[in-house]
């Protein structure tokens, strides 16, 4: 039985090949595509490959059967004119066929008829599974082994009892055999379930599809899996590489459907055919799934993961310490006291937020180091008044310190000052109709503010050196113990189990975690990001802190704020 909390798997709810009833089915017609033209009834109910029944009947189509239909099929007019009606036969075929999966050869030809015939004679369609062998055979068997995958063709390749005649019983008869053999060709390939014969019906490469069975045997829990690989690195060494690392709420499912028509990403296609092993790693929580899953691809850097291969790889704004403090783009976070803010994944992001509070405060752009005694010749910004110029003494040091003070407040406790010392400037963009201009600075501003939330979400977490945390799912509790924004520890708590207790446990054995430099977090970036996520959740309870977690009241604006302040409208409420 499955218990009430776990996600069944494919197995679970698709029945075994051998205890599924096939209806074969069989059809001759008039040739015509109109109303009532079918001839006869042919079907076979088989399950477990033993013969449950048999359905045959001639069917008068009211209609004239063409000279060539009556010689390919050998039903003529007279053999049909004291044949039941098709509005007498069609309740009959649909008491033989049941709840059972239909099979017929070029099904779409049958099956269309048989859903007209039904509309037509206001009987409901009973929807049920369709395995067409034509499909099947097309992707079980190889070129080389048969020339067409014609019924005929097909009867004399798996050795048929009987004969494909373009009558119905025993076209029917011959698709049984021809479904028996592909069963046992795919059962070759692990396919054991309903449901997974009806995805080896699409089309998938026999190259692809034989690699089936390196999924064998693999929960149906969450996780993350590896494709591997023995391959030659640049020495020339064979080697086990990791080719990609995914995660999944069911590793058994998810691996499946790389051997399916469902993945149908031509690298993705690539990397399957290269493979030589599948290896996964049960995890307790998906939070647990998400963080190992970007550790991994952080430490392997998979050939074919689309992210970012080098996730260390951050920039950030730093306030200097210098006698008159500039700001500055750097790719690591120093232990000089200096101010920092970030990280951001791109050096464009960090120098569009630069340009926002060069926009916004008057501070100096130049690198140069400044001199406390000794003016230096002023540059074209303290001429045009975008810089107080500080190296023509046009401001001292004491006022210069508090202007950088400004900076720093606005990076670390309040963005509304950057908004208010450009709205001017945007306001005077606007009524020159300076558009560009203006959706220029917008962007810049924008930015920061997603920058200013960022850092702020990430750096409450990096400073705080132990958080204990759940959230019920289920009839259990998810538990992770959290440290200087790092995930260390996680555990479930069971029904009939106390959750306390639970984490008390995982906190004694949780990774030991050194706390990051400066306002980074002791973990991956996206990492810091999901725990984020998930405490901002709904349901998630604080079993213990150390620390503020917590944000400075002002470092985001609400939605449609930002032209408020910037433009100066007035907005009711």
């Amino acid at each position: 039985m499955i218990p009430a909390t776990a996600q069944p798997s494919f197995d679970d709810l698709s029945p075994s090949l051998s205890q599924v009833t096939f209806c074969v089915v069989d059809l001759e017609t008039t040739g015509s595509t109109g109303e009532d033209t079918i001839t006869e009834f042919g079907a076979v109910k088989v399950r477990g490959g033993e013969v449950l029944g048999e359905f045959q009947t001639l069917v008068n189509p009211q209609a004239h059967i063409p000279a060539l239909i009556a010689v390919l099929t050998g039903i003529t007019n007279s053999m049909v004119a004291d044949a039941p009606k098709l509005a007498e036969v069609l309740p009959a075929w649909l008491e033989f066929a049941g709840d059972s999966v239909l099979v017929a050869h070029n099904a779409g030809f049958d099956i269309g008829f048989l859903k007209r015939a039904c509309a037509t004679h206001g009987y409901p369609w009973p929807s049920p599974e369709v395995v067409d062998t034509v499909g099947l055979a097309r992707n079980v068997l190889l070129r080389d082994e048969v020339p067409n995958v014609r019924l005929a063709t097909l009867g004399q390749h798996v050795h048929s009892r009987h004969e494909a005649n373009h009558r119905a019983l025993s076209d029917a008869r011959v698709t049984v055999d021809v479904l028996h053999y592909l069963l046992e060709r795919v059962g070759n390939l692990g396919i054991s379930t309903l449901a997974d014969l009806m995805e080896c019906t699409r089309r998938v490469s026999p190259q692809r599809r034989a690699k089936r069975t390196l999924a064998s045997g693999i929960s149906a829990a969450p996780g993350i899996y590896q494709f591997v690989a023995d391959l030659p690195d640049a020495t020339g060494v064979v080697r086990r590489q990791v080719l990609y690392v995914g995660k999944s709420r069911n590793l058994r499912n998810r691996v499946r459907s790389y051997f399916t028509a469902a993945e149908s990403r031509p690298r993705i296609d690539e990397m399957v055919r290269i493979a030589t092993g599948i290896e996964t790693t049960v995890c307790r929580t998906e939070l647990e799934a998400e963080v190992l899953e970007l550790r991994l691809i952080a430490a392997h850097s998979p050939r074919y993961n689309r992210r970012s291969k080098f996730p260390e790889r951050q920039h950030w704004v730093k306030v200097t310490t210098e006698p008159f403090p500039r700001l500055s783009v750097v790719k690591a976070i120093g232990t000089d006291g200096a101010t920092y803010f970030g990280p951001f994944r791109r050096r464009g992001a960090a120098d569009d937020t630069v340009a926002a509070l060069h926009d916004a405060y008057p501070i100096r752009q130049c690198t140069g180091r400044l001199s406390v005694r000794t003016p230096t010749p002023a540059c074209m910004l303290g001429e045009l008044g975008k810089c107080s110029a500080p190296c023509q003494f046009a401001i001292s040091r004491e006022d210069y310190a508090l202007l950088a003070d400004r900076v720093r407040e606005a990076l670390t406790l309040d963005v509304r000052p950057v908004l208010e010392a450009i709205r001017p400037r945007m306001q005077a963009l606007v009524s020159q109709l300076r558009y560009e201009e203006a959706r220029l600075l917008t962007e810049r501003l924008q930015g920061f503010l997603a920058a200013a939330l960022k850092h702020h979400r990430l750096a409450s977490l990096a400073g705080c050196a132990q958080i204990v945390a759940a959230r019920r799912v289920g009839d259990s509790w998810e538990i992770h113990v959290l440290r200087y924004g790092r995930l260390a520890g996680a555990a479930v708590s069971h029904p009939g189990e106390v959750p306390q207790q639970v984490a008390r446990d995982a906190i004694t054995t949780a990774e030991t975690v050194s706390p990051g430099v400066g306002p980074s977090a002791a973990a991956l970036v996206e990492e810091t990001e999901r725990i984020a996520a998930w405490l901002e959740r709904p349901g998630v309870r604080l079993i213990e802190i150390e620390g503020d977690w917590s944000w400075p009241l002002h470092v985001g604006l609400a939605e449609g704020q930002l032209g408020a302040l910037t433009l100066g409208e007035r907005r009711v409420g």
